[in-house]
């Protein structure tokens, strides 16, 4: 036994002398001339405050997972109703606010459906913080009745197999369509 944890202990010490720094040179080429922005960061809220105010926006062009769509796209979206606090005008109907689509996933087999994260809403003379992160907009799940089917149809062996090739539905968001982010007031 001592023998072999003086053979594990040589092995370990005589690999990590031969470890090196390695540099991403593709990286390094690719963002030399780019001004990368840190992220903002939120730590002098007061997160203590329970006032939510939900602030309902539409689409000004529809968004598909199906369509040319991209991470960091911008999109619009227009105020659907105007918002008060406290008997104040905090947001007009029609407002223009723009967003950016932040991730993408596409639908997969087994009826597992599409995504799309729609975040950063920009709104005039309003802290970030003070609004909802992100919103996702989803496909229809499918996988709530192809895995049951999938388990059902094992007793005949390749037929199980063949639900692998459902997929789940697409993201879309119309024009028509009322999205739903909150206004926390009380977080400054």
């Amino acid at each position: 036994m001592n023998k072999f944890l003086i053979l594990v202990c040589c092995i370990f010490i005589g690999t990590s002398a031969l470890g090196q720094v390695m540099t991403d040179e593709f990286a390094d080429s690719t963002l030399m001339d780019k001004n990368i922005e840190k992220p903002e960061v939120h730590l002098d809220y007061d997160y203590q405050g329970t006032a939510r105010i939900p602030v309902g926006l539409r689409i000004t062009e529809r968004i598909s997972s199906e369509a040319k769509v991209y991470e960091g796209q911008e999109v619009t979206f227009k105020v659907r109703s105007d918002v008060y606090y406290n008997g104040k005008l905090v947001f007009e109907k029609g407002m223009i606010v723009p967003a950016k689509v932040e991730t993408i996933i596409k639908s997969g087999m087994n009826g597992i459906p599409a995504s799309i994260i729609v975040g950063d809403f920009e709104f005039e003379n309003i802290l970030k913080g003070q609004i909802s992160d992100s919103f996702e907009i989803r496909g229809q799940d499918r996988s709530l009745w192809v895995y049951p089917l999938k388990w059902a149809l094992t007793i005949l062996p390749p037929t199980g197999t063949l639900t692998n090739f459902i997929k789940g539905g697409h993201a879309k968001l119309k024009e028509n369509k009322t999205i739903q982010i909150y206004y926390y007031p009380e977080w400054i």
